[in-house]
C-alpha cells in the first residue's frame, strides 16, 4: 500500500488542539474544488461508521474515562485502519486529493510522546494500521502552547477528553511535533499558526506547487 504508485495526492494537517486545522482544511478544499480537482475530506478519529464509534468511546463517553494509555493507541490504530482500507486508499486510487485532519503522525506524538509508550511500539502499531500508507506532504500548524490553550478555552460547549488534558501534556505534544518535523524535513512542513489565516493559506498553495506543480498549479490565485 506504498503511497508513491498511486494516481491521487494525500495531504495531512497536524497540530495541537486549537491551532486552526479545521479553517486551513476548509480553505484548501475551496482552492483546490476551484481548480476542478476531486477532494475528499477526512477527519480522526472518525471517516467511517466504525471509526465514528471509535471517536465517541475516545473523545466524549464516559466509558473512556480512566482509559489505558496502551488501549488509547490501539483504539486510534483501529479507527485508521478502516478509514485508510475504506476511504482513503480507495479515493487516492481514483486520481482523487485526500485531505485528513490529523493522521499516524499525531498517535506519534499524542501516544507514542505525550502518553510515553515506546516509540518502537507505535510505530509498529501505525505500520500494521495503514499498511504503510503515508501522506505525501504534511502541514504541521504549530503554535505557542499558552495561546492554544486560550483559545480552547474561548470555544463553546464541552471539551473532549483529549481537550482537557493539562498543559504540561500540550507541551510535550508540541515538543513531539516538532521534534518529528525535525527527523522529516521532506514531509512535515512547520507553518506558524499564529499567522493570519489567509496568509497561512497562500504558504500551504505555496508549498503544494512546489511538492507537485503539475498537480497544483494555480492554486490559490
Amino acid at each position: 500500500m506504498a503511497h508513491t504508485s498511486q494516481p491521487g495526492f494525500f495531504i495531512s494537517f497536524e497540530g495541537s488542539e486549537g491551532c486552526g486545522k479545521s479553517t486551513q482544511i476548509r480553505l484548501l478544499t475551496e482552492a483546490l474544488q476551484t481548480l476542478g480537482r476531486e477532494v475528499t475530506s477526512v477527519r480522526e478519529p472518525g471517516g467511517t461508521k466504525v471509526g465514528e464509534s471509535l471517536r465517541h468511546l475516545l473523545q466524549h463517553s464516559e466509558e473512556g474515562n480512566g482509559m489505558a494509555p496502551e488501549t488509547e493507541l490501539l483504539l486510534f490504530a483501529a479507527s485508521r485502519a478502516q478509514l485508510v482500507r475504506q476511504v482513503i486508499q480507495p479515493a487516492l486510487n481514483a486520481g482523487q486529493v485526500v485531505i485528513s485532519d490529523r493522521f499516524l503522525d499525531s498517535t506519534t506524538v499524542y501516544q507514542g510522546v505525550a502518553r510515553a509508550i515506546a516509540a518502537e511500539k507505535v510505530h509498529a502499531v501505525n505500520e500494521f494500521a495503514t499498511g504503510g500508507l503515508l501522506p505525501d506532504i504534511t502541514f504541521l500548524l504549530d503554535m505557542d502552547t499558552a495561546t492554544a490553550f486560550e483559545r480552547l478555552s474561548g470555544r463553546e460547549g464541552k471539551r473532549d477528553r483529549m481537550e482537557e488534558e493539562p498543559l504540561a501534556f500540550f507541551e510535550a505534544v508540541r515538543a513531539g511535533y516538532l521534534s518529528l518535523a525535525h527527523e522529516f524535513p521532506d514531509r512535515i512542513k512547520i507553518l506558524d499558526a499564529s499567522q493570519p489565516p489567509e496568509e497561512i493559506a497562500r504558504q500551504i498553495c505555496a508549498q503544494l506547487v512546489v511538492k507537485s506543480h503539475a498537480l497544483f498549479q494555480g492554486i490559490g490565485s
